[in-house]
């Protein structure tokens, strides 16, 4: 193979560092150079090979991209995906009604003509990875400026993909790694004909709610099932009763041996976004200052939320998903910013950098190169920090009020009545309606109302002048008081209306697009944000923009410096493989946490009626009766929960936990409290991911969710 300078330098990061606990999140087709020999020395017992190759079936062929925002597996060869239940989340409540809720009952298809269809959701799998740097680098030099650098490449990146032949389902992606300096394309190839197979009730699959989110020890059974179907010839299809169950590449094997601590431990997936090599002044902004916002914003959204479903079972229903997706977010945030300050996470990165700048002024060469970018850097930073701000109150407003939000996607969905006419709009209606009628099929106005209620204040009150809409301060006013304004919008908007906007979407769409532009709530947040988008948001980008180069270039600076150091691309949604151990860690409390959970703890920890706690009696009855069939452990125990030292973040929910076998022994969903902060600060010593065993999750299914045939499809390794 061809090693290019960058990847030379790479490779002599990795080659001088001791074979120790693993860290980061590596490229598959890689590892036979980067990783294959610590991995061995840590205990994996197969080859570089059986997890990446494009001639022969490899463990990346069971490993999909489920939905584009988490990672499930293949664990049979009649196409059956395991992922994890907060994934499902969606789907499982898109087929949950007060008659049948299948959120709280659980579900089991008994025969393949059960399984239920699932409008948008999709699977990708990696065909292959190529690396293609040198293509798309082709003519960049250090004098162009940076937009005529991103114009240049932009242009090799088109007529590269033009160069490969793709079926209809397949796609090429190319994306950038170590900041720039590295590219990569990625081969995929879509199903889009993903049922729901089986998940068991949300008092497992989300139990200990938000208590336990982040938490350890944990309880959760997290997962679900679904099956990927394709054409009768086997190629991707849309959704067909004639479509057939998939004969996969590859599917994992299930080891029912279990794991002790100090075994190897892999996660296999999509890790979405981390930013590990930020200098000091970012990791203080972002987890001092914008992080700080973020999370008063939904801790007032989440109260009202909260409240409300503990009210109202069907509340309860259609806000579980929305729910979950807010308080997810907000738990991580805080314990990334707890964590980044009780380790030291900043003053670390203050001695990293100061000692970079020691190694930079004993090499004059490298220090005029180098030398510059961490003030500069950090200069702009500061500059920025007052529109940071601005941009997190705004954005979470948005996020968090879905009147704001409808009101946002019809601003670009008018955008083509505008620009094209009537017509076009028109030809759109069906699928506007669409997604209006699944928005509007569980939203409640008078919740919502609440939610502004809490927020708005803080634009109005924390924002500085500049950073306000005058039309939006006006309304205030005319109003006479700020929530006056806000009761005004949902009382009078059609956007709060589904079943009138709907209507006459599909009666009289010129008299829809006049409608909506004179709505009240639409012109609001119309005004708001295209303020907004010109005094915060595009000096905001404007920043990033200036940045983007110096990082660049820093990223560079950092892996020139520091040649003993291991360094590895930030995670960027594409397909990685993380290694550790298995093991339990030292809590903040001198506390030794034990590696593993088991069934006795779940049960400890029951409150009957409790919204986080509740079980469903048959697995009481289990429980009692210690009828665990073929998935207890040696001494009688149920295994549930169990912790390792791999690096993992958003987007490798549902990864598989595999063995040194590369054998399915768990399920990724969660990471704990101290280890949040592995985005920006990632420490093996501490920072432990969370899986459900994978002997919990056949137990479930089998014991719980009377539906042994699901298990019998398995190939399971004793």
């Amino acid at each position: 193979m061809l090693i290019r300078p960058f990847l030379s330098l790479i490779l002599t990061c990795f080659v001088t560092i001791s074979l120790s606990a693993g860290g980061g999140m590596w490229l598959p087709l890689l590892l036979e150079n980067l990783n294959e020999e610590e991995m061995q020395a840590m205990g994996m017992k197969i080859s570089a090979k059986d997890i990446y190759d494009i001639n022969n079936s490899s463990l990346k062929d069971a490993i999909v991209h489920f939905g584009g925002f988490c990672t499930g597996e293949v664990i049979s060869n009649q196409g059956l995906v395991l992922t994890n239940h907060h994934c499902g989340f969606g789907a499982i409540q898109s087929h949950s009604t007060l008659e049948d809720n299948v959120l709280e009952n659980g579900f089991w298809a008994k025969n393949k003509m059960e399984e239920k269809p699932n409008a948008g959701l999709f699977v990708t799998f990696i065909e292959r990875i190529e690396d293609v740097s040198d293509q798309v680098l082709a003519g960049v030099t250090d004098e162009l400026s940076e937009s005529d650098r991103d114009k240049l490449i932009s242009g090799n990146i088109d007529a590269l993909k033009e160069g490969y032949q793709l079926n209809k389902f397949e796609e090429v992606l190319v994306k950038p790694f170590y900041d720039g300096n590295q590219y990569f394309a990625f081969v995929t190839k879509k199903y889009t004909d993903v049922r729901l197979v089986g998940t068991p009730p949300s008092s497992i699959g989300k139990y200990g709610a938000d208590t336990d989110n982040w938490e350890w020890p944990r309880h959760t059974g997290d997962f679900s099932l679904f099956r990927i179907y394709t054409a009768p010839d086997g190629s991707p299809a849309d959704y067909a009763p004639e479509n057939v169950a998939m004969t996969p590449k590859k599917h994992l094997e299930i080891s029912m041996a279990g794991v002790k601590p100090g075994d190897f431990s892999m996660i296999f997936g999509f890790p979405g976004r981390t930013d590990q090599y930020l200098s000091a002044e970012a990791m203080r902004q972002r987890t001092e200052v914008v992080n700080p916002i973020r999370i008063g914003m939904r801790d007032k959204s989440l109260a009202v939320i909260d409240s409300a479903m503990r009210a109202n079972p069907q509340v309860k229903i259609d806000y579980a998903s929305k729910q979950a997706r807010i308080a997810n977010s907000w738990k991580k945030w805080r314990g990334e910013s707890e964590g980044v300050a009780t380790f030291d996470g900043i003053e670390n990165r203050s001695a990293m950098e100061t000692e970079y700048n020691q190694r930079l002024a004993a090499k004059p060469n490298a220090k005029q190169a180098y030398g510059n970018l961490l003030p500069e850097i950090n200069s702009i930073i500061a500059k920025r920090e007052e529109v940071a701000k601005a941009r997190a109150y705004v954005s979470e407003i948005n996020y968090n009020v879905d009147l704001f939000r409808i009101a946002s996607v019809l601003r670009g969905q008018l955008r083509v009545a505008d620009n094209n006419g009537i017509e076009a709009f028109t030809a759109r209606v069906p699928r506007i309606v669409n997604y209006l009628k699944n928005f509007y099929k569980g939203y409640n106005a008078e919740i919502d109302k609440r939610v502004a209620l809490a927020l708005l204040p803080a634009y109005y009150e924390e924002l500085p002048e500049q950073y306000q809409s005058q039309y939006v301060r006006d309304q205030a006013d005319f109003a006479g008081s700020q929530s006056r304004v806000i009761q005004d919008l949902f009382n009078r908007s059609y956007l709060t209306r589904g079943d009138r906007l709907i209507n006459l979407l599909e009666t009289n769409p010129q008299g829809a697009v006049d409608m909506i532009k004179g709505d009240m709530a639409y012109q609001f947040v119309l005004q708001l944000n295209k303020h907004n988008e010109t005094h915060v948001v595009d000096i905001y980008n404007e920043y990033q923009q200036r940045l983007a180069p110096l990082q660049r270039q820093y990223m560079k600076g950092l892996m020139t410096m520091f040649p003993e150091k291991r360094f590895y691309p930030d995670a960027n949604s594409t397909l990685r493989v993380s290694y550790g151990k298995f093991e339990g860690f030292e809590g903040l409390d001198g506390k030794d946490n034990h590696y593993m959970t088991y069934l006795d703890g779940v049960i400890d920890k029951y409150v009957p009626g409790d919204y986080e706690f509740d079980l469903p009696a048959k697995l009481i009855e289990l429980h009692e009766g210690k009828d665990y069939g073929q998935y207890a452990t040696a001494d009688g125990k149920l295994p549930v929960c169990v912790l390792g030292s791999n690096h993992t973040t958003g987007g490798n929910s549902g990864s598989p936990a595999l063995d040194a076998n590369g054998r399915l022994v768990g399920l990724n969903f969660d990471r704990t409290w101290q280890s949040t902060m592995s985005d920006v600060n990632y420490d093996p010593a501490i920072c432990r991911n969370i899986m459900v065993d994978v002997r919990y999750v056949l137990f479930l299914i089998d014991k719980l969710g009377g539906a042994p045939h699901l298990v019998e499809e398995m190939t399971l390794v004793k």
